[in-house]
């Protein structure tokens, strides 16, 4: 029995989507920005429609693009984590330990990539206390 293309729309909305960590790798360069969704489909769309419309949060990235055009980037995926069959499972907090581990391995920041390192807690904390004595 075939299915109809609503019922099988219907069952891909319904269905797990990859999830996962992604690159953005600019080929003239090797830089690279690196990222993790829980639909890789979908934020890989919406990194790329940033991209051609001028609107990407990353500027350095977005002045890349549109020197170089699109033809020098490449989007890839790096791992993807299998939807689990507990419903239970925190795929937020596995997907940030798969991000920390591949930031470790590739270090994207500077001159090999686009991401920005991250603070760590006390820096945070500095930042905000700094910025409230600014307002007050």
């Amino acid at each position: 029995m075939q299915k109809d293309k609503k019922q099988l729309k219907q069952e891909y909305k319904l269905g797990p989507r990859p999830m996962g960590v992604y690159l953005i790798r600019n080929t003239t360069n090797d830089k690279v920005f690196l990222g993790v969704a829980q639909d890789l489909g979908g934020i890989i769309n919406s990194q790329r429609f940033q991209l051609r419309l001028g609107g990407h949060r990353n500027k350095a990235l977005q002045a890349d693009w549109n020197e170089l055009g699109e033809q020098s980037f490449a989007f890839e995926i790096l791992e993807e984590l299998e939807p689990p069959a507990d419903p239970t499972f925190d795929s937020k907090n596995e997907l940030a330990l798969m991000e920390t581990m591949w930031v470790e391995e590739l270090k994207p920041y500077g001159e090999r990539g686009y991401n920005q390192p991250k603070l760590s807690t006390e820096e945070k904390l500095r930042r905000i206390a700094r910025n409230r004595r600014a307002v007050e």
